[in-house]
C-alpha cells in the first residue's frame, strides 16, 4: 500500500464539497477508506443513548470523515501538494510550491 501524504497534527485546506475553503487540523487518518477526520470539518449529528460513559445522552455534534482527495496541505499558509524525496538514505515529503521539506 502507497504511503499517504497527508499525516495525524497536519494543517489541511478542504478544496470540495460543503466545507470548501475551510482550513483544520487533521485528527485522524483512516489509511483503509482513505478519509481523514479534520477539526471542525464535516460535522454532523449523532443520537447518543445514556450510557455509562455518557450519562446525559442527547445529541452530539462530532465529525465526520472527509476524502483524502478533498483535502489540501497548507503549507505557509498556502494550499500546496506534497511530493516525497529522499534525503540522503531517508524519505522525506516536501511541498512541492516551494521546495521546502515538511518533515
Amino acid at each position: 500500500m502507497s504511503t499517504l501524504k497527508i499525516k495525524k497534527g497536519d494543517t489541511v485546506k478542504v478544496i470540495a464539497g460543503k466545507d470548501k475553503d475551510k482550513e483544520g487540523k487533521v485528527i485522524a487518518v483512516n489509511k483503509k477508506d482513505n478519509t481523514v477526520l479534520v477539526e471542525g470539518i464535516n460535522m454532523v449529528t449523532k443520537h447518543a443513548k445514556p450510557s455509562m460513559a455518557n450519562q446525559q445522552g442527547g445529541i452530539i455534534h462530532q465529525e465526520g470523515p472527509v476524502d483524502i482527495s478533498n483535502v489540501m496541505y497548507v503549507h505557509k499558509g498556502k494550499a500546496t501538494r506534497v511530493g516525497f524525496k529522499m534525503d540522503g538514505d531517508k524519505k522525506v515529503r516536501f511541498a512541492k510550491s516551494t521546495g521546502d521539506v515538511i518533515d
